[in-house]
């Protein structure tokens, strides 16, 4: 079984790390959060959202009421301050473009605990804000676990790298819309790579129809794309 926070120094910086997010938002921006009646409150769980910032965690963080474990990618892990900062969020490294078998391991374990997970299926942010093609770490988490999916689509987040000034200045409204968890469909046999890619893209689209057009790049539907008289 998977343990959350064995170390009471770790508790006590989640707990800090959440308290200095929750002031940074109210202060420096206006908050949306649509759907959190959506939320499971208890169970396994999968979350995913799309990544336009990063501070994007932080805000799924502070908006999900519940203990969660996040996969980060290991190139954060690399700074002795960074990895303090990130183990006591509660977080651990996966390492991107291929087969990370310790860190599906801790998934599942994460998953088997009847806890929260949550991740970015796009692996990256997204330097124009748009979605962006998914890697397939998500959907053969999902199908391995059998567990629910709980989308959220972010806007407003992108002007982080605006700068703290311009924060100040404007108080940008930053809006979170929370989708109604879905599964996978089951199957018996080894997922394909094509199927866990097109699983993958499943999931993305769950996460794009929550976000305004603008937003769904790589997922725009051809609706999307039709001029609006």
């Amino acid at each position: 079984m998977y343990q959350l926070h064995q170390k009471r120094h770790q508790r006590i910086g989640r707990r800090l790390i959440l308290l200095f997010s929750r002031s940074i938002f109210l202060l420096l921006t206006r908050r949306q959060i649509k759907g959190k009646e959506n939320v499971p409150e208890q169970g396994p769980l999968l979350i995913v959202c799309n990544h336009i910032s990063y501070t994007d965690q932080y805000l799924v963080a502070i908006i999900i009421n519940r203990k969660m474990v996040w996969m980060a990618k290991e190139e954060l892990f690399r700074s002795p301050l960074i990895r303090v900062l990130a183990e006591a969020f509660g977080a651990f490294p996966v390492h991107r473009g291929g087969m990370d078998r310790k860190a599906l391991d801790q998934a599942h374990q994460v998953l088997d605990s009847a806890l929260a997970l949550s991740m970015f299926p796009e692996g990256t942010r997204s330097k124009n804000g748009q979605l962006q093609p998914a890697f397939p770490g998500s959907a053969l988490i999902a199908l391995h676990d059998g567990v629910p999916i709980l989308p959220i689509g972010i806007t407003g987040m992108e002007n982080v790298r605006k700068g703290l000034f311009w924060y100040i200045l404007h108080r940008p409204l930053v809006t979170a819309n929370i989708g109604r968890p879905f599964y996978l469909p089951a199957t018996t046999d080894k997922p394909s790579k094509e199927t866990l890619r097109g699983l993958a893209d499943y999931i993305m689209e769950r996460i794009a129809e929550l976000l305004p057009p603008e937003y769904r790049g790589y997922y725009a539907s051809k609706e999307d794309n039709v001029p609006k008289d």
